[in-house]
């Protein structure tokens, strides 16, 4: 193996910003910051949302930003910072390091991920599907 995730995980941090659980939530009432959520639609069913932040499962990411992609989402060009996030921080990392790569100007992502926001008692809404 060239690269194991560590090796991957180091870079991308090197390159990124993370912040902390407190610095996101003082964030959540910005309407120039976007939080995307990059857990799969099950570990948000299981573990409940954050309020107001947009999901987009990390398997579609690169496809979501991009324009050219027939999967576009708007709110990826809107010129707004973003706010990533997964269960952990990991994938949250890598995908903050993509996203910078894509060209992305002014994203981050949350230190230890969604688990970090409820250890610290910030807000949680169910993660159940709306009908």
């Amino acid at each position: 193996m060239k690269k194991g995730y560590r090796e991957l995980l180091d870079e991308a941090n090197a390159e990124i910003e993370a912040i902390s659980p407190d610095e996101a939530a003082a964030l959540l009432d910005d309407e120039e910051t976007v939080f995307v959520d990059l857990r799969d639609p099950r570990e948000v069913e299981r573990e409940g949302r954050m309020p107001g932040a947009q999901s987009c499962p990390r398997g579609m990411l690169e496809f979501w930003i991009d324009p050219e992609s027939p999967y576009h989402k708007a709110f990826f060009s809107s010129g707004k910072s973003f706010v990533f996030f997964c269960a952990g921080g990991w994938r949250s990392a890598l995908a903050t390091k993509t996203a910078q790569d894509m060209g992305l100007e002014s994203v981050r992502h949350i230190l230890g991920g969604f688990g970090a926001w409820k250890a610290a008692g910030l807000p949680v809404e169910s993660g159940e599907r709306k009908k």
